[in-house]
Order: C-alpha cells, then sequence, then structure tokens
C-alpha cells in the first residue's frame, strides 16, 4: 500500500544518515522542500517532481569509514506552474542551505503521478470531450477511463502548442466499475491536455467508429467460478531463515555485498557490489540502474503514430512502483524495503514493499559423475533476487537482479499486464497488429531498455573489449577445417565503442582491468552476455529515433561523468532529440583505462497473440555479467552438498 504524510506530521529533526549513499528519508525529503520553499518564496503552483539524494563524489564514498560525518544534500527537479519554467536546486541538509539554484530552459520535467489524476478529471469535466462521447453512445463519464500519455515531438504540432506542457490523453471506457475498460477503446477521440493549467486544449475526433462489443475481463470476480480444481500447494520454506543480512541499506549474502537504493525515476539502484575471494571483497560496480526504457509503437494511424513513451524519462517507474504481497509478487523468506518520495505538492508519498529481496533455488549449479568410481558430487544453485514492479499504465514490468553463488550477475524485466488497445471498423482486420477480439486489436510495438553500468572492476581504470569467436581458413594453420578462437579487440574510444551484437559471431563485450592479472597472467573481466535483442524498427528520420538515439546502439562506452546519467537525456518530454549518449559520444573521448560507464541496450519486440489477451503472459528478457578470468577458478567450488530429502540410499553427494 502507499502512504501519504504532510509536514505537520513528521518530526523535524533529521536523522543521521550511517552511510553517504543512504537514501533521503521523510525527514530530510520535508526539511529539502521547506528550505526551498522558503528561500525562493515559492508559490503554490510550484510542483516538485522529484527530490532524491544528490549522491556524493565516489571519492567520498569510497573512502568512507563508518563513524565518519555524512555531509547530505538533496537534489530537487521543480515545476512552475504558472509560467512552466522548470528548475533544479540542490539543498545541503547538513548546513540547512540551499547551495544552488538554476533554470533549466526549454525543458520539461516528467509527468508526475498526480497529474495523471488531475488530468482524467479535465477530461471528463471538458464539455468537447462529452460531446465527442456521446456521438459514440457513451455518457456516464464515471466509466469512463483516462490514460495521459506523453505528447511526444514531432514538429507537426499547431504553434499555439509550443512551449506548453502537453499530455495526449487516449480513453476507454467500461461496461461497469470492475470492467476491463481495455476492452472498449473510445476510438478516433484524441484529448490535448495542458498539464500547467489543466485545461483541455482541444479535442480531436478523427471519426465514430464503433466500440468493441466484448468483454475482456480477467480478475477473479469474473474467472472463478471456472478456477482449476487440480492445482495442489507448493510450500518454499527457510525453517532457519534466509541467508542474508542487512544493515540499513547494506546487503550480505554468502560473498556478495553491496547497497541499494530507490529514486523516483530509475527505481531500485545498485551501489558498491562487490565480491569477497579468498579474504578479499573484490569491487565489480559502483553503480547500476535502468537508465531508459522506450516504447515505440509500429501503427502510423493518427490515433497511434505518436505512441511513443519514454517510461523512465517522461514518468519515472519508480513513482509507479508497486507496493509487493507475500505469496503473490514474492515466494519465500522475503526481506522488503519501503521507497520513500514526494508528491508534486510537497507531501511523502512512501510505497510499502517496493523493493523485494529473496533467495531461490535455481536448479543445479554444477554436477559431475565419475564413471569409473561411481563417486557423484552435485551442488545445488541459490541466487539473492532483488526486484521491484512497476505499472505504467496498461503495462506492469518487473525488474529483477540476480546474483548466483559463482560470481554470475542477471538483470531480467518481466513484462505482463495488459496490451494497449485499438478500435477497428467490423470486417477489418489490421496491418500494424493483431485482432485480439471482435473489433478489437493490439499493435505492433517494442520495448528497448537501456541499463547503465558504472563498472569498477577490480578498480576503477577499466577497458572494454569485443571478443568475436573467428572460424580460421583452411590451409597450414588449420589442414583439418575444425580451428576457431576467440578474437578480442579493445575498443579504445566512445565512437569505437559503438557497437552491435552479432549472434553470427557469438559476440559478447568484456569489462577488464588490464592492471590485474589472475594467476594465469589473464586480465581480470567480467563479460556482457546478450539475452533477447534487436533493433529498433523506426525509420532514423522518425521522431522516436532521434529523442531515442541511444536505442540505435547496443552498446556505448563513456568515461564516467557525474551529469551523464540518462541515455536520451535530463529531460526527454517533449524533447526534439539528440541528446545524451549521441551527443555526449561525439567528442570520441578516450576509454581505455580508466574509469568507464557501460550502457547497454535490449529490445523486446511484440508482435501481439492471441494468447496475449485479455491478460498477457509473462515474457522475459535481460542480460548476463559473468566473470572471464576473474577468478583462479570456479569460485562455488566451496559449497557444501545440499541435505538430502529422501531416504539415504538418494542422498545428495
Amino acid at each position: 500500500m502507499t502512504a501519504i504524510y504532510s509536514e505537520t506530521q513528521l518530526a523535524t529533526q533529521l536523522p543521521a544518515a550511517s552511510h553517504p549513499l543512504d537514501p533521503l528519508v521523510a525527514e530530510e525529503i520535508l526539511a529539502a522542500i521547506a528550505i526551498v520553499k522558503a528561500e525562493r518564496h515559492l508559490s503554490e503552483r510550484v510542483r516538485f517532481i522529484t527530490v532524491t539524494l544528490q549522491e556524493p563524489p565516489k571519492s567520498v564514498v569510497l573512502n568512507f569509514q563508518p563513524g565518519d560525518a555524512v555531509e547530505r544534500e538533496a537534489f530537487i527537479i521543480l515545476l512552475d506552474n504558472q509560467d512552466g519554467a522548470c528548475y533544479e536546486a540542490v539543498v545541503s541538509l547538513t548546513q540547512q542551505a540551499l547551495r544552488d539554484w538554476k533554470h533549466i530552459p526549454n525543458a520539461q520535467p516528467p509527468i508526475a503521478l498526480d497529474e495523471f489524476f488531475d488530468c482524467e478529471a479535465a477530461v471528463k469535466a471538458s464539455p468537447e470531450f462529452q460531446a465527442a462521447a456521446s456521438k459514440r453512445g457513451i455518457t456516464d463519464m464515471s466509466l469512463v477511463m483516462v490514460d495521459p500519455w506523453s505528447a511526444g515531438c514531432y514538429g507537426n504540432e499547431p504553434e499555439t502548442d509550443r512551449g506548453r506542457r502537453l499530455s495526449r490523453a487516449l480513453c476507454w471506457v467500461k461496461d461497469s466499475p470492475t470492467d476491463n475498460g481495455y476492452a472498449h477503446p473510445i476510438e478516433g477521440v484524441l484529448a490535448i491536455v495542458d498539464l500547467n493549467s489543466m485545461e483541455v486544449v482541444r479535442i480531436e475526433d478523427h471519426g465514430v467508429v464503433p466500440v468493441p462489443p466484448e468483454s475482456g475481463n480477467y480478475a477473479r470476480e469474473f474467472v472463478e467460478s471456472r478456477f482449476r480444481q487440480d492445482l495442489k500447494p507448493i510450500a518454499i520454506t527457510q525453517p532457519e531463515g534466509a541467508s542474508f543480512t542487512v544493515e540499513g541499506h547494506e546487503i550480505c549474502w554468502q560473498k556478495w555485498r553491496m547497497r541499494i537504493g530507490f529514486t523516483p525515476r530509475e527505481g531500485l539502484v545498485l551501489y558498491t557490489v562487490g565480491y569477497e575471494d579468498q579474504g578479499e571483497l573484490r569491487p565489480i560496480i559502483y553503480r547500476a540502474s535502468l537508465a531508459e526504457m522506450t516504447v515505440p509503437y509500429g501503427d502510423p494511424q493518427v490515433q497511434a503514430y505518436r505512441k511513443n513513451a519514454f517510461d523512465v524519462g517522461e514518468y519515472g517507474v519508480g513513482m509507479l512502483a508497486n507496493s509487493l504481497t507475500l505469496g503473490c509478487d514474492c515466494l519465500g523468506e522475503i526481506r522488503y524495503f519501503d521507497a520513500v518520495m514526494s508528491t508534486s505538492r510537497g507531501d511523502i508519498f512512501q510505497i510499502e514493499n517496493a523493493i523485494c529481496m529473496h533467495e531461490e533455488d535455481f536448479g543445479i549449479l554444477w554436477k559431475h559423475t565419475d564413471w569409473r568410481t561411481d563417486q557423484v558430487e552435485v551442488r545445488r544453485s541459490r541466487r539473492l533476487v532483488l526486484s521491484f514492479i512497476a505499472t505504467v499504465g496498461n503495462y506492469e514490468y518487473g525488474f529483477f537482479w540476480y546474483f548466483y553463488q559463482d560470481g554470475s550477475i542477471q538483470y531480467e524485466v518481466k513484462l505482463t499486464g495488459m496490451m494497449n488497445t485499438s478500435a477497428v471498423p467490423p470486417e477489418v482486420r489490421p496491418k500494424y497488429g493483431t485482432l485480439i477480439a471482435p473489433q478489437l486489436y493490439a499493435q505492433n510495438h517494442q520495448h528497448i531498455f537501456n541499463v547503465r553500468l558504472d563498472m569498477c572492476v577490480d578498480g576503477m581504470n577499466n577497458s572494454v573489449y569485443e571478443v568475436d569467436t573467428e572460424a580460421v581458413p583452411m590451409g597450414d594453420e588449420n589442414p583439418y577445417g575444425n580451428a576457431f578462437y576467440a578474437k578480442s579487440t579493445l575498443l579504445p574510444t566512445e565512437q569505437a565503442a559503438q557497437r552491435l551484437f552479432d549472434p553470427y559471431k557469438a559476440r559478447y563485450w568484456k569489462i577488464v582491468n588490464p592492471e590485474r592479472q589472475n594467476r594465469m597472467g589473464y586480465p581480470v573481466g567480467y563479460k556482457l552476455v546478450h539475452g533477447e535483442n534487436g533493433l529498433p524498427f523506426s525509420h532514423p528520420e522518425a521522431s522516436v529515433t532521434r529523442r531515442a538515439g541511444y536505442t540505435t546502439k547496443h552498446l556505448w562506452v563513456t568515461p564516467y561523468q557525474p551529469n551523464e546519467r540518462f541515455p536520451a537525456g535530463e529531460y526527454p518530454n517533449q524533447h526534439p532529440g539528440g541528446d545524451g549518449l549521441p551527443t555526449w559520444t561525439a567528442a570520441d573521448r578516450a576509454i581505455e583505462n580508466t574509469d568507464l560507464v557501460v550502457w547497454y541496450t535490449f529490445a523486446h519486440t511484440h508482435v501481439p497473440r492471441a494468447e496475449d489477451w485479455p491478460v498477457m503472459p509473462t515474457a522475459y528478457t535481460g542480460f548476463m555479467l559473468k566473470p572471464v578470468n576473474f577468478f583462479n577458478e570456479n569460485p562455488a567450488n566451496d559449497l557444501p552438498p545440499s541435505p538430502a530429502k529422501q531416504s539415504a540410499q538418494h542422498k545428495c553427494h
């Protein structure tokens, strides 16, 4: 569940942080807001879009010792609804003072959660919208459902739209209060809303299309009469408790050590991830998070061609996180973490159980049977799971980090929820989507993710190599035609490191520390192993491609800069494009043996199918980071056998 608290409900005494990377607590958020209000004399029309920890420099974090004084700062993005101006502020919580204040020209901050509700109310109250709905036989506004989509930037907007903070709202209608509205699109009607004034700028009516007639209900109240009766319970228990320990936001599990945070934009953030090896805690990642996510739709019709959401930069997946439930979202011996943020009006917005942590059995980690001696050794794999789930309009996204006992790290996105739907006249079969019910179709689209990996493999100075497997031509070196080898190519600059994956070459990229070797003389490293991937199908000159230039390459590498945080730029909302990675990497900076950031882009292409309706079975996409010569041998050799679960004759060896 979520809870909202005001300034008067919380203590004014600021608690002491135990670590520089601890997320802001409610008292700190309220204090930061109060300081800005007082020093800038802000009106009631100013919204606090995000209030987050201003992360200290790496040197402060890496040199921190328990007991050291912690300097605390907050970073705030503000929007003045009066004139539409965007501002950034840095507040010293330690000094109780405003450190920095600047206007960000021509910037639209992310759409705040409470703007969603205000936008829906404005559309329903619009006489023009009510008239358009009436033409389609819709008169009960309480059954209308409004999704405020970002407006994008296409260059064909009316002059009167320029400079305004706009949403392009799409609408559906329910048959009853608990009906699935996505089964009944109000096709052809678009509401353009000014989010600063909450004024409906115009209603676009592109012609009446009948509302699809069938329901698409999936909730238990509609299907419980046909629930399966042969499903037996599964119990997952840890009678001695979980193997992890938690102190504040620091997590220790097996040989893994890390810290976690949470931001309104990115959601779950990992910090200072390391693995203990022979008594040494070896760093691997300094900071990791989902940095952007773009969902371009492939239908050129007027209702659909602007469906190009930047779910991180335009909305913020952290603000849209679910409050997770034991036995449903998470299973096992669970440790939850709450997320504390602010509403745009300056109150505290707390999502209870926003992050779930637990352990999972993951099958066999390694096994060998010596057939000569009948000796069998097998070890079961266990992984630590850190996850959160966000509902972005119709879709649910589960974001999962997995940590394995052999030193591997996996990032997985689970996609489920509801497809975005449109209506077609009877007898029409759409080209750019799939009919999923009579007169109802879901459009082809992609989900393109970018994860920012601030690497520190055994130290801050790393290099990146592209590794292709190559066959050796027939000849003296390969007389039998069977030879192949792994060819490693250094990527020395930003332009050289703009790469695409190639499955025909078994391509991967490895991040190595050239100053440290394992016992056989190989530089220690981690390799990035692809999962599902592809390229955007939008044209290079399309608006969404210009705005999401990061999607055109799977790999980008940049030298670390603290202000280079998001691959589509700081403010992609209504931005014309070109910001972020394409702009930064134009300098072609050196990235060899330096403090670097790896940006990995991966795509899930969704051509809808009947089985995705009315609610989607989960689809999975992501990647892995696997040690490559980071260790001297299998680091999971020291795992004990699992205890026997049957008789002595069937014990695990």
